[in-house]
């Protein structure tokens, strides 16, 4: 299980706490232009990095316009990780990029 904001949502969060951010974009993508303090963990690889997460920690997941960080937040959930999907992705992001 796991929840989902909406980027207006995330936007207002974001500003008020440092959040932990993965994005799991492919890396051309994550490289063209990302969220400030994004990390980059691509879908395509997820299965095997996904254990360097911590448990204790929440973490929102974004792509470019949520099918893939729902697939992320549905696969981390089912491991016991507390994730929250980015509706609407970096498509409906209008904040800084770096």
């Amino acid at each position: 299980m796991y929840r989902s904001v909406s980027m207006d949502e995330f936007g207002q969060k974001q500003k008020r706490e440092n959040l932990n951010i993965i994005d799991v974009r492919e890396a051309d993508e994550f490289a063209a232009g990302h969220i400030p303090g994004a990390v980059s963990m691509p879908l395509s690889g997820l299965a095997q990095e996904f254990e360097t997460l911590k448990k204790d920690k929440e973490y929102h997941v974004i792509c470019l316009s949520g099918g893939r960080s729902s697939m992320a937040c549905d696969f981390l959930g089912n491991q016991g990780y507390d994730v929250v999907n980015v509706m609407g992705g970096m498509s409906a992001w209008r904040g800084d990029i770096e």
